[in-house]
């Protein structure tokens, strides 16, 4: 019997669709909207996920289904928490900065990013483990 608790290095589209709840179509239309998604392709031209590109999804999908925004809206929180990861990963200081003002939602501190993120990333765990 297949050990499930192995995570695994990539997924398939019919995985990734089952475990975000996104369908496939969905997925490759994303990928023409999203300049962050990418995922790569195998030999066969068949496209691999990885742990982060699912982590992106389910990002992408929380802005788009939960919070309710357009997919220029999401095209700019993508663009400004990249920057603000670039950020916080170059200092060590960050008390010193302000806020991330994005014109689409209230003001949001770097810190509130990343507890997002890392939100996603223990329920993208948790889908996994139950995988």
């Amino acid at each position: 019997m297949k050990d499930l608790s192995i995570k695994k290095l990539y997924y398939s589209i019919s995985e990734v669709s089952k475990i975000t709840e996104v369908e496939q179509y969905v997925l490759r239309y994303w990928e023409t909207e999203f300049e962050q998604l990418r995922p790569q392709k195998n030999r066969a031209g068949n496209r691999i996920y990885t742990n982060k590109d699912i982590q992106l999804i389910l990002y992408i999908k929380q802005l788009l289904r939960e919070k309710k925004y357009t997919i220029e809206g999401a095209k700019k929180i993508l663009n400004d928490s990249e920057n603000s990861e670039k950020a916080l990963t170059a200092e060590k200081d960050y008390s010193d900065h302000s806020p991330v003002v994005v014109d689409t939602e209230p003001k949001k501190e770097k810190s509130g990013l990343k507890k997002d993120l890392e939100e996603i990333k223990n329920i993208l765990e948790f889908l996994l483990a139950k995988l």
